[in-house]
């Protein structure tokens, strides 16, 4: 079928008595097609179409029948990174034109985050976290949550008297009111603090550095080899493998075991 088709044919498959006419659907599939942003396809057959361009058609084709809920499962998924970024914008800006009530499933983080007004994060069947993209970024409730979205790094660290203990030195992160435990610390690689031999913070050891845009992406071995964490220093960071790093997380979560 052409575009035009695709598009009308959920509206000329409707029984009799609710189908409208073939003029109708035409203009309704032309309409259609110019809120889309594909003005001028309607003649053409998928083979002729980019995969962007299929998707569009595919949504042009669900919107027709005016539904109440859309389902879009994965709707990106065999696009490119360039692609996919083009068209999440697309369907935010389409969602506020109409309103439609959308569930959209996705493991893309960020496209979760970008587009949705509410996040429902599920593991395993089960619901772990629902909340806005930014109560569900800023504020995991879960070690899964916390790791699925978005980047984390963890450590398995101790409180004692107040405070995270990591290699037996003092952390510099206050836990006023938490039991003396073992716990995992999450914290995000970009949102830490690089600090002096003379204060409190977490040391490591450089195994790798690497370039990651305008920032530099270390790999720390920490307490002894125990542990591997990636931290975001300034790109112009003069780190060496072997060489001492001292860091403070800024903003973490800690879940006793």
């Amino acid at each position: 079928m052409t575009v035009a088709d695709n598009i009308g044919f959920g509206l000329k498959v409707r029984t009799r008595h609710a189908r409208e006419t073939n003029g109708e659907i035409r203009r309704r599939a032309l309409q259609l097609l110019d809120f889309v942003q594909l003005k001028g396809l309607e003649d053409r057959y998928p083979s002729q179409l980019s995969g962007g361009q299929r998707q569009r058609v595919a949504l042009a084709r669900a919107m027709a029948i005016e539904p109440k809920l859309l389902l879009l499962d994965e709707p990106f998924g065999a696009l490119d990174a360039q692609v996919r970024k083009e068209l999440r914008k697309w369907l935010r800006e389409i969602h506020e034109k109409t309103g439609h009530t959308t569930v959209f499933v996705t493991h893309d983080q960020d496209e979760a985050l970008e587009l949705a007004d509410r996040v429902v994060v599920m593991s395993q069947g089960k619901i772990e976290q629902v909340g806005t993209p930014d109560e569900v970024y800023d504020r995991p409730n879960s070690p899964f949550v916390y790791g699925f979205v978005g980047e984390s790094s963890h450590l398995w660290v101790n409180v004692e008297d107040g405070q995270i203990v990591i290699q037996n030195a003092a952390s510099g992160l206050k836990v006023e009111g938490f039991p003396e435990r073992q716990g995992l610390l999450y914290f995000r690689p970009h949102d830490v603090l690089l600090v002096s031999a003379d204060e409190e913070g977490i040391d490591g050891v450089i195994v790798s550095s690497r370039r990651a845009g305008s920032r530099r992406r270390v790999e720390l071995m920490i307490d002894d080899g125990k542990a591997l964490v990636e931290i975001e220093v300034p790109a112009d960071q003069p780190e060496l493998e072997g060489a001492k790093l001292r860091f403070r997380p800024r903003d973490w979560s800690l879940f006793l075991s």
